[in-house]
């Protein structure tokens, strides 16, 4: 016990010394509570797109006669400057707006630099086939969206990356188109030809075949007269308004199981076979403006029908809906039927082949002395699906101001331009 005492002591005394080095130790003299907002982080991370792209300073890029906002880096905006030639494009451009111009030639000397490109437009320019240098876009593997609408293409571009997702090439003069042309474009989704030249020699080929991954084709304001051929089963959406087509094959659809809307006002269509638009996607028919003097089936999901100025006479509501499955209804809400040469309103059946139906526009009837008449419709009360509805009209009308609004024929200001009008769903 004797040897420890003077141990203990030793480790006494200096536990004491260093308890009092922490007591009096001041910690706002080497650390500042305020916090400092110069601090930086140990680690700098530089700003890019994505990962590849190499970090540029925002002094490195931009032409002269162009506009490329801070805030996004990688956008060059040359629209509207009444330019006449494509500027040189710095290498980390994406996004190039060159859209408005009087653009004739796009040659590889302005694209020298640039790699990374993902979206070009050039739309409303003076650019001709001849004068695209051959190539000039295909070294884009990162391309995804090209804009050549409104311009004076007469040939198809090509080639083409296979990056290449949607192809605007609409309100050209473009007539021929070579066979492989679509055969890289694998990952193509939309594709707009729209107000050009094509014939239906142009399209024999199954041009359209290859690209797999289609998903909308525009190919109104044409010069066809029968539909086009080989069209990918992915499709969804096509446009074929506008044509001299006048018929369509037995079974022309069964290929097209995942077409949502289809579009065919304006062509020379007499007689549709029964069956043809049978599919089960279905949701939007227009077949309007056409020559048109039978009904056809109508698909169980389908929600828009347009049948507007053909030559019907009768709607046989039993053709339209040959029977009635209580757990399957029909989902048809909008039914288009004027301009056509109907003397009666259609069969009020047709509301318990389509309990979902809403509207019936019949405007003006052709008479056969051609003359316009305005159908009698007589009002027609809906059952509401929910009996909030009914108690909210009650309150907002108390005199039933609303009762029998649901009126065949009379469902309120209409624009006739208004489908028209209407773009695809930006789906794609």
């Amino acid at each position: 016990m004797g040897f420890l005492s003077p141990i203990c002591a030793i480790f006494f005394f200096f536990g004491v010394k260093v308890y009092c080095q922490y007591e009096f130790y001041q910690w706002d003299e080497d650390y500042d509570q305020d916090s400092d907002d110069d601090y930086q982080t140990e680690f700098q991370f530089r700003q890019s797109v994505e990962y590849g792209v190499p970090f540029h300073q925002y002094t490195l890029g931009c032409a002269s006669e162009c506009f490329c906002p801070t805030n996004f880096p990688t956008s060059m905006y040359c629209d509207n400057r009444k330019l006449k030639t494509i500027p040189n494009i710095p290498m980390h451009i994406q996004q190039l707006y060159l859209q408005f111009n009087e653009i004739e030639a796009v040659t590889t000397n302005s694209f020298i630099n640039a790699t990374y490109l993902k979206e070009i437009n050039l739309s409303h320019n003076k650019i001709k086939s001849q004068k695209i240098d051959y190539g000039v876009f295909a070294k884009f593997s990162n391309l995804l969206q090209l804009h050549l609408e409104h311009n004076d293409l007469e040939e198809f571009p090509f080639p083409l990356p296979k990056s290449l997702e949607r192809l605007l090439l609409g309100y050209n003069k473009i007539s021929t188109l070579q066979t492989n042309a679509m055969d890289g474009l694998v990952n193509l989704t939309m594709l707009d030809l729209c107000y050009n030249h094509l014939h239906d020699s142009v399209l024999k080929d199954k041009i359209f075949a290859k690209t797999e991954k289609l998903m909308q084709l525009n190919l109104c304001n044409n010069r066809l007269e029968s539909m086009p051929p080989g069209l990918p089963s992915s499709l969804m959406y096509l446009s074929l308004e506008n044509n001299s087509i006048s018929s369509i094959p037995e079974k022309y659809f069964d290929k097209l199981p995942k077409l949502h809307a289809l579009r065919m006002s304006y062509n020379k269509l007499q007689d549709i076979p029964y069956n043809s638009f049978n599919l089960s996607n279905l949701i939007e028919l227009n077949v309007g403006h056409n020559k048109l003097k039978q009904e056809f089936y109508i698909p169980r999901n389908l929600e828009h029908l347009y049948l507007e100025n053909n030559e019907i006479e009768k709607i046989n509501v039993t053709m339209m809906c040959p029977s009635i499955d209580p757990l399957h209804l029909h989902h048809l809400t909008y039914l288009r039927v004027d301009q056509n040469k109907l003397k009666e309103p259609i069969s009020s059946y047709i509301f318990f082949c389509f309990p979902h139906l809403r509207s019936i526009y019949y405007g003006e009837q052709r008479s056969t002395h051609g003359q316009t008449i305005q159908l009698k419709t007589q009002v027609f009360r809906r059952f509401q699906d929910d009996d909030d509805d009914d108690d909210n009209d009650d309150h907002d009308d108390p005199e039933g101001a609303h009762e029998g609004q649901e009126q065949e024929g009379a469902e309120g200001p209409f624009d006739p331009h208004y489908y028209e009008i209407q773009e695809w769903q930006e789906t794609i």
